[in-house]
């Protein structure tokens, strides 16, 4: 296995639980983050799923994208299949608009669309799913777009109790799947990921599929486009894909070892605090709130 040192990463969390700290409560701050993870435990960590694992490789470099199969399976499912029938691979990247999204499509037929067997046309929409027995661990402010805002199976989300749907967030680095004005025009053949400030505005607009946790600073450095909404006019300007692989297509040792910090435990909880109370020695004065884009999940 291919050992990946910690680093700063993505800050991307699960049962439904009171984040009163009691630290809080006894009027005292919490732990920096840094002192946080110091004290996490191997069982705080889990290791990313590899046949939920996209291995994106880029001129520049690799990025690693964890699939959310729970929020939109379909899509998922039909995701992998374009990967594996190497769909992607002499594609490009041909959008990046400035403080919103990198865009990269699949290799088309004559026809504009994947051929049989490899990957169906259009899907029905995927934007929510019933919150049922999903774990959810909330943020504790508020949140503009949503009833409830929290973390779902280390994803970022937005809720709602009254009717009982779950769904992901744009927050920066999150996946999603393009799409024309038909709901159901996207079928995974053409992505996205959130490079800008988090635009909760699409919200259960698309359907989103992941989010990067290896390899954001590959796609937020690329150059801008010059055309509408950031598309490259320049044929020679984009950016081609070398190749996309599922994890467990990829050979062991070629595979990142990646670990991410678990969202349902007291730990994270701690983390959430840590982050709307900063007590590091550079903050004058502390926000003593946080909204849902702004909670780290680290990854090493």
């Amino acid at each position: 296995m291919r050992r990946h040192r910690a680093r700063s990463v993505l800050y991307l969390a699960c049962p439904i639980v009171a984040l009163t700290s009691p630290l809080l409560a006894q009027d005292a701050r919490p732990r920096p983050f840094a002192e946080i993870l110091g004290t996490a435990a191997d069982t705080d960590w889990r290791t990313v799923d590899p046949e939920n694992t996209l291995y994106l490789e880029l001129p520049g470099g690799r990025v690693v994208i964890e699939l959310a199969p729970d929020f939109a399976p379909r899509h998922v499912q039909n995701i992998r299949q374009l990967v594996r029938a190497l769909r992607f691979d002499g594609g490009a990247i041909g959008r990046s608009q400035d403080n919103y999204v990198v865009q990269w499509s699949a290799v088309v037929d004559s026809m504009g669309g994947p051929t049989p067997g490899q990957g169906v046309g259009a899907l029905p929409a995927e934007f929510e799913v019933a919150s049922g027995a999903l774990p959810f661990t909330p943020v504790p402010d508020g949140d503009v777009y949503a009833p409830e805002a929290g973390f779902t199976l280390g994803f970022p989300v937005g809720r709602d109790p009254a009717t009982g749907t779950t769904w992901l967030a744009h927050c920066y680095g999150v996946v999603g799947v393009a799409r024309g004005n038909d709901p159901g025009s996207g079928n995974g053949s053409a992505l996205y990921v959130v490079i800008g400030h988090s635009p909760r505005h699409l919200d259960r607009n698309l359907t989103m599929v992941g989010r990067v946790v290896s390899g954001m600073e590959v796609l937020s450095i690329l150059p801008r486009g010059s055309g509408n909404l950031g598309f490259y006019e320049d044929p020679r300007d984009r950016v081609p894909i070398r190749s996309i692989r599922v994890g467990t297509d990829v050979l062991p040792n070629e595979r990142e070892d990646l670990r991410v910090l678990r969202t349902d435990t007291p730990l994270f909880r701690e983390v959430i605090e840590s982050r709307r109370h900063r007590s590091e020695d550079f903050f004058v004065h502390s926000v003593d709130r946080i909204e849902l884009c702004n909670v780290p999940i680290p990854v090493r």
